[in-house]
């Protein structure tokens, strides 16, 4: 709300959590495929269709760009944070 706007996603359970507990790194990359029930019109199954296609071409770019640059070694903390977790 204070951003005036609304999200609706799927959530990132469990993924996120078996990531963490595996100590992986973790990124998300949101993709926004309709406006679904705040839209004027109704959108088709078609609509979200074509908008995720385009959304994975983009996504495509973005992960060519960024993988290369990806440092060889961590250096976040990502792998030791079960040797502080609560079991």
């Amino acid at each position: 709300e204070v951003f005036k706007c609304d999200i609706i996603g799927m959530t990132l359970v469990p993924e996120i959590n078996l990531a963490r507990e595996l100590g992986m790194c973790y990124c998300l990359i949101a993709m926004v495929t309709d406006y679904d029930i705040w839209a004027e019109r109704v959108v088709t199954a078609e609509e979200v269709v074509r908008v995720m296609k385009e959304n994975v071409e983009k996504a495509k770019k973005l992960l060519y760009a960024l993988i290369p640059i990806l440092p060889e070694k961590r250096t976040c903390k990502c792998k030791e944070v079960l040797k502080t977790a609560f079991l």
